[in-house]
């Protein structure tokens, strides 16, 4: 795989821009861009899951106390 390419940059507004080639492309639809010095880096934002980030939490170390979860009466109050 190619791991270096020459790119245009351009404006786009305000911002500046670069289109990255396809067999550069990264998954997904969001990215992180960090500066390292004069470099500029690109990572892809890996999605979590909510069970995977379920099963990744340690258990707790402590025991819950009990709870007395007794029928309540409803109050008429009309």
């Amino acid at each position: 795989m190619e791991t270096k390419r020459h790119v245009r940059l351009f404006r786009n507004g305000n911002n500046q821009a670069l289109r990255i080639p396809k067999n550069f492309e990264l998954e997904g639809n969001e990215a992180i861009l960090r500066k390292d010095g004069n470099r500029l880096i690109i990572e892809p934002v890996k999605k979590t899951s909510l069970l995977m980030l379920l099963a990744s939490w340690k258990p707790l170390a402590e025991d819950l106390p009990d709870i007395n979860d007794s029928h309540i009466e409803a109050e008429e109050i009309f």
